[in-house]
């Protein structure tokens, strides 16, 4: 964003000077004051999930680093928990110390090393843009993965391409540069505790009583209070499966054993698991973010395409194996064999820090246990205990699952994983008794809020903590496929918790939602054809793999071209790109840039076709199709680390290297087998065909 003082030509000597100075600067600012208000929900969501704010600047600008800070650890205007934030100018001890043992340049920069961790954010101040231990600081803290926003004057400089992000001032003054500074520090505090804090009614709005407003804006809650809940996220956390239903006709038994032979079966796709409650949840409406363990493989490809394709977001922890898959193969109708792949379950990755950042802004959490390791992860587990104090919590169990943590909002186990978990010696009482005899001994062994009983067809049973049951029937019994019936009733539970429904609310709306769910074929409703994979990566799924990259402190590595045909020369190319970083993105030239590169006669093939052969190969992580002549533009979306092109060019002639080098990427060019090349294979083609 530029704050341009056009006309400001002479030196600032009076005070009508300076305020006419600062006019223009200040109009700029006010037409761009949505990039700092995304700064400031950004920050917000960094700090809330215990993430850390690092600011940095000499003289004037180590003023305002300071304020910055002290507004985050205090307060801007009004009270909340206070925050993590370090300006790193003001502890002399240990700016002389790295200074003396280490030269001024790294008196920033081995803070950062020192206190910086991946998701974290440094604001850099210079009004020169060419401090050098602010510049260094800079970039010490993109290679470990902290998000960098500067503030600094006019550009070009140097501080500018070593930032994610910078609000530029164009003025020539340096008392001008400095007081816009200034009111960017308390934009960004107003913006971070707008996203944190519910608005206060003011007198002239339909409000409660001035009692009653007073009482909510002096809160001294330790905890900062969330934004209400209609604009907080679902967030759904447990094991993820891919779900393929294989349909046939059934007419006849095979002839070497008793057993149907389905003939002809289609194949249809799904998410499960986890994912299916995802589905369903953002379905009721809900903004929903999974927080799941995928491998890299085809089922785990498919599963966040899927999953983007149904508007939820997908924190992807890794997960040490495969993707678990579930194949029911069914024959008129109904379900003849169930084939489970993906072994035994492996270990689950670390939880990153976006995924604690949206556990702690979750409006309700939902944990859809499938026993397959992400409910017993010592840091899941952590982190949900730290929640139920603030937060609804759902728990849908699994029985080789661990227990819920305690205190969780509701426990959602059916009939059978109840009775194995509860045995009684007495099974001489009415059915509904026993089932609430069991959820009443579950409530006291977990010590949780709540568990309701799941009964298929008669409804569920739910008791509170003083041991009362509540029948809750269903209204119109069905016999539908009850696939999928326990992660519609959970999903159901926690949309209304996070709505602000009582449990025995909940509980009613989500018996309401699985008996419609069942009636309307259950999960098998939801399955979608396995067709050809889309030619691109919804803009989502690239945003999720760049956050995931950037979140580990890793390089995001993007090439482009036409890759009319496929050949040794791309394929050898494309992995000595990958090889550069962490993830790579493929931008492709689409049909209409390569006729105007290539001619009317080209492409061979449309740009569906390249990019489904692209997104096949093992080294590339996502294709992203462009329409300009150059991917300059698309670069300067992605903003990646690493720009690699084939050794048969020279950096120096590539449009794309002053581009990278503004924001502090590097343009590299990788090995390129001779000889290959698409415009050989094709005179090689003519030459044969005469």
């Amino acid at each position: 964003m530029a704050c341009r003082g056009a006309g400001v030509t002479r030196p600032v000597h009076s005070g009508r000077d300076h305020l006419a100075a600062l006019a223009a600067p200040l109009a700029a600012l006010d037409a761009d004051a949505g990039r700092v208000d995304g700064w400031g929900r950004h920050l917000a969501t960094v700090l809330a999930g215990g993430g850390r704010l690092l600011t940095a600047g000499n003289g004037g600008s180590a003023a305002q680093a300071q304020h910055l800070s002290a507004e985050l650890v205090g307060r801007y205007r009004d009270d909340r928990r206070p925050f993590s934030a370090i300006a790193l100018c003001a502890e002399s001890s240990t700016v002389t110390a790295i200074a003396n043992d280490y030269g001024l340049d790294e008196v920033f920069a081995r803070q950062v090393r020192g206190h910086g961790r991946p998701g974290d954010v440094l604001v850099a101040i210079s009004t020169s843009g060419r401090s050098p231990n602010v510049v260094a600081a800079a970039v010490a803290a993109r290679q470990i993965g902290v998000t960098v926003w500067g503030l600094t004057g006019p550009g070009p400089n140097p501080l500018l391409a070593a930032c994610n992000d910078a609000v530029v001032v164009d003025a020539e003054a340096t008392a001008t540069i400095q007081e816009i500074h200034q009111v960017v520090v308390h934009l960004l505090c107003a913006a971070v505790e707008c996203a944190l804090l519910p608005p206060v009614a003011t007198a002239s709005s339909s409000s409660p009583p001035p009692a009653a407003r007073e009482t909510t804006s002096t809160s001294s809650s330790p905890r900062a209070k969330p934004p209400p809940a209609s604009r907080r996220p679902l967030v759904v956390i447990g094991d993820a499966l891919l779900d393929r239903d294989l349909d046939g006709s059934v007419e006849r038994l095979c002839p070497d054993a008793p057993v149907p032979v389905v003939d002809d079966p289609s194949e249809q796709v799904r998410p499960g698991g986890a994912a299916l409650a995802a589905v369903l949840a953002a379905g009721d409406g809900a903004e929903v973010t999974l927080v799941t363990a995928l491998a890299d493989d085809d089922a785990g490809r498919t599963l966040r395409r899927l999953l983007g394709d149904a508007g939820v977001a997908v924190l992807d922890v890794g997960l040490d194996g495969s993707t678990p898959e579930k194949v029911r193969v069914r024959g008129g109708g109904h379900s003849l064999v169930r084939i489970d792949r993906g072994g035994a379950p492996g270990p689950v990755g670390k939880l990153l820090p976006a995924a604690r950042a949206a556990l702690d802004g979750a409006a309700a959490v939902l944990v859809a246990d499938y026993g397959r390791g992400m409910a017993a992860s010592p840091e899941v587990r952590h982190a949900l205990c730290d929640l139920v104090p603030h937060t609804p919590v759902v728990w849908d169990p699994h029985p080789r699952g661990p227990e819920p943590v305690p205190g969780v909002r509701l426990v959602t186990p059916n009939r059978s994983e109840a009775a194995a978990l509860v045995p009684l010696a007495d099974q001489t009482g009415a059915a509904v008794a026993a089932v609430a005899a069991r959820a009443r001994e579950l409530t006291r062994r977990w010590r949780v809020a709540a568990v309701a009983v799941t009964m298929g067809a008669s409804g569920a049973v739910v008791t509170g903590p003083d041991g009362s049951p509540l029948l809750v029937p269903v209204a119109a019994p069905s016999d539908g496929d009850p696939c999928g019936a326990g992660d519609r009733f959970a999903a159901a539970a926690a949309v209304a918790l996070a709505g602000g429904a009582l449990v025995s609310e909940a509980v009613e709306a989500a018996v309401a939602a699985a008996s419609a769910f069942v009636a309307a074929g259950g999960a098998a409703a939801l399955s979608i054809d396995l067709g050809d994979p889309p030619a691109t990566a919804p803009a989502g799924d690239v945003a999720e793999l760049v956050a995931r990259v950037r979140a580990n402190g890793g390089a995001l590595v993007a090439t482009g071209g036409c890759f009319d045909l496929l050949h040794a020369g791309h394929v050898h190319m494309l992995r000595a790109a990958r090889s550069l970083g962490d993830a790579l993105v493929v931008l492709l030239n689409s049909d209409e840039s390569v006729r105007r590169l290539k001619g009317p006669d080209r492409p061979l093939q449309g740009q569906d076709d390249r990019a489904a052969v692209l997104a096949a190969l093992d080294c590339v992580d996502a294709v992203v199709v462009f329409d300009e002549d150059t991917p300059v533009e698309a670069l300067e979306r992605l903003r990646p680390d690493v720009f690699a092109k084939g050794a048969d060019y020279a950096v120096a002639d590539l449009p794309e290297a002053t581009t990278l080098a503004s924001w502090g990427g590097e343009t590299m060019v990788v090995p390129y087998l001779q000889g290959r090349s698409t415009t050989r294979l094709l005179e090689e083609a003519v030459r044969r065909a005469l």
